[in-house]
């Protein structure tokens, strides 16, 4: 068992102390926030994610979890710090000043600890931060050197929400970054319940540069899908979902023997977007990242150029059959940026909506989680939010989908029992077309 502190109880933060726990550390999670930190001590998590509340629960009765404001004695009394703070995207670069802020206060604190000292940054940052901005201000605050009694690493995390417990209590691959091999088999360490698992060891630029890169593919594998499907949609007489699944069944994406094809093939899908905390601001933030740098990051600045246009998409689909859109009842259904969350940050919803408001259509919008925080978004432009999926689509015209809920599914058997079923414009692909009448889907 190793004493870890764990800086930030947001999404990172929490899932990776919570987690850390259950496999049997002893960790201490500090926030700034007061409200934050008593409803994490309670056992009630300050945000959704599927499982948290149960995995949080279960380390807090075990006596192995505890959440504090106090960031000096949750160090001082641990062996290993890891820096989970955001690192937003302020249209220019990341915004690194809580990554700083942190790194000072645990370096504070350092200098009435005895005894080595881990600090690990959790936060996703550009690399050659952790060792030129973070070692700089941790050795300046601490007045140690980082070396035999200090180590600094750089840990990766590869949580996607909705998944994240799952996605740390079983997770895929560990990246551990650090400067020399004891600090590399220390983090490392902390994984050790996780056997079987690959365990990558690099320099903190290289784990820095993976998780970009991993987000990145990603993000370009959605684009790359959008954009054929965009030009299937124009040809006519293609369907992207048909597309993808040929390409899916190809041998380099099915394991040996496996008629079924790997997981990242469910990016290969046209929609009407990426969104979220991570996908738009990292690659963001490695375009501009890398253009400082001189390398001008052409094929990544065009993935997000089809991501903005994506949502517009949607709002082409709909004009199909209203124009104007002025007076038209639209149902939008699905307002968090992915299924099993209640984040809408970067969520293709928010320019939809905009862009129906603007056109006067009368908005009645539903999702299961995310309905209050978007009417708190987006105040002011009429949008009315339904509490069900029924009442949201009753006397609709027209239904828009924007998140893949598996409720949505229902929507045929719904819509068939209406004397006037919508116009379903499907910007998740979800829906069966021949399930559907009149139906529009973005890629076919």
């Amino acid at each position: 068992m190793k004493r870890i502190s764990v800086i930030g109880a947001g999404y990172v933060g929490l899932v990776s102390g919570a987690g850390l726990a259950h496999v049997g550390h002893d960790v201490t999670c500090v926030d700034v926030d007061p409200a934050r930190v008593a409803a994490i001590a309670s056992g009630r998590p300050p945000f959704f994610e599927e499982g948290l509340p149960e995995l949080l629960a279960g380390v807090l009765a075990a006596g192995r979890f505890r959440a504090t404001t106090d960031l000096a004695s949750a160090v001082r009394e641990s062996d290993f710090t890891m820096l989970a703070v955001g690192t937003p995207f302020d249209g220019s670069r990341i915004d690194l000043s809580s990554v700083i802020a942190a790194a000072e206060e645990v370096g504070h604190a350092l200098r009435t600890k005895t005894g080595r000292h881990v600090v690990i940054v959790k936060s996703t940052v550009v690399p050659g931060t952790t060792d030129q901005t973070v070692r700089t201000v941790l050795e300046r605050a601490s007045g140690r050197v980082v070396g035999p009694d200090l180590g600094l690493a750089m840990n990766p995390e590869f949580l996607s929400e909705g998944s994240a417990v799952e996605d740390f209590l079983r997770p895929d691959r560990i990246v551990v970054g650090a400067g020399d091999e004891s600090t590399s088999r220390e983090v490392a360490a902390l994984y050790a319940a996780f056997g079987g698992v690959p365990v990558l060891a690099v320099n903190n630029t290289t784990a820095e540069m993976i998780k970009y890169a991993s987000n990145a593919v990603l993000a370009t594998l959605i684009s790359f899908a959008n954009e054929l499907g965009n030009l299937c949609q124009t040809l006519g007489g293609v369907d992207m979902a048909d597309v993808s699944r040929g390409v899916s069944l190809a041998g380099y994406f099915r394991p040996e023997g496996s008629t079924e094809p790997v997981p990242i093939t469910a990016f290969l899908r046209a929609g009407c977007g990426f969104g979220g905390s991570c996908l738009p601001k990292d690659v963001r933030a490695l375009v501009r990242h890398g253009r400082d740098a001189g390398e001008p990051m052409r094929l990544l600045s065009a993935v997000m150029e089809v991501n903005d246009d994506q949502p517009e998409r949607v709002i082409a689909l709909l004009q199909r059959h209203f124009r104007p859109l002025s007076g038209v009842e639209v149902a939008v259904l699905g307002l968090s940026f992915k299924p099993g969350t209640d984040d809408i940050r970067e969520s293709p919803a928010v320019p939809v909506l905009r862009r129906l408001a603007d056109e006067g259509a009368k908005v009645r919008a539903y999702d299961p989680l995310a309905s209050g925080a978007m009417a708190a978004r987006l105040p002011g432009l009429g949008l009315r939010f339904a509490d069900s999926l029924d009442a949201a689509i009753d006397g609709a015209q027209a239904v828009v989908v924007l998140t893949a809920w598996d409720e949505f599914r229902r929507l045929p058997a719904l819509a068939c029992a209406t004397d006037r079923p919508p116009v379903l414009v499907d910007g998740r692909r979800l829906i069966d077309r021949s399930s559907y009448g009149t139906y529009e889907g973005i890629g076919c």
